[in-house]
């Protein structure tokens, strides 16, 4: 078992390594992404916001066509992708990169990787279901497609869009600051306060 454990480890650590080779010439601009993303300060969920607000209310207005969007979407990728590593150290200053600094990029990227991870198991854990008991898979996939498929027709398709982006963009954030674990265990707590009052209804 601890084998095992210790041979997870050094494989985590090992795609860490290289996924922080990889995302060198961004890691300034990655770190100040993070800075954003978990509110350092109190108007940066304001400015997030706004800024993906202008960008969704700047789609509605120009409705591009999904092969203009998607063109337009890989060509800013593309742009990014070679004037980020060149400017950023021009930007930022790589000279102020500091073992802080450092130490949270590792932090970042052992995240990404773990999340990788997840979403490989969850992907695994989903291949087997099929495997092992296909009806089940087959009930359950329709129907969630069927309530995801319903939920699409009963809302606009970019507000839509606009409220999975906002929410996913204010998660670290929200995270950070223990808002949804704060909710999480109001509700539970709730939950438990109506299964007790079932209880003693049924007694």
């Amino acid at each position: 078992m601890a084998e095992g454990d210790n041979k997870s480890a050094n494989m985590l650590a090992q795609e860490t390594a290289q996924l922080e080779e990889q995302l060198q010439g961004w890691g300034e601009v990655i770190l100040a992404g993070d800075r954003v993303l978990r509110w350092e300060k109190p108007w940066f969920p304001g400015a997030l916001m706004a800024a993906t607000t202008l960008i969704f209310l700047m789609i509605y207005y120009l409705d591009p066509s999904v092969l203009t969007g998607l063109s337009c979407t890989v060509m800013l990728l593309c742009l990014a992708d070679y004037l980020v590593p060149t400017l950023a150290p021009r930007v930022f200053g790589s000279n102020k990169w500091t073992t802080e600094q450092q130490q949270r990029f590792h932090e970042i990227c052992g995240n990404l990787v773990k999340t990788q991870r997840r979403i490989v198991g969850w992907w695994k854990r989903l291949c087997a279901l099929k495997e092992e008991k296909p009806k089940m898979y087959f009930a359950s996939v329709i129907s969630s497609l069927l309530a995801v498929a319903w939920i699409g027709q009963q809302v606009h398709n970019l507000f839509l869009t606009y409220l999975i982006v906002s929410f996913l963009l204010l998660l670290p954030g929200l995270n950070q600051h223990g808002i949804i674990s704060k909710y999480t265990s109001m509700a539970k707590r709730e939950i438990n306060k109506l299964l007790k009052q079932k209880e003693k209804k049924n007694e």
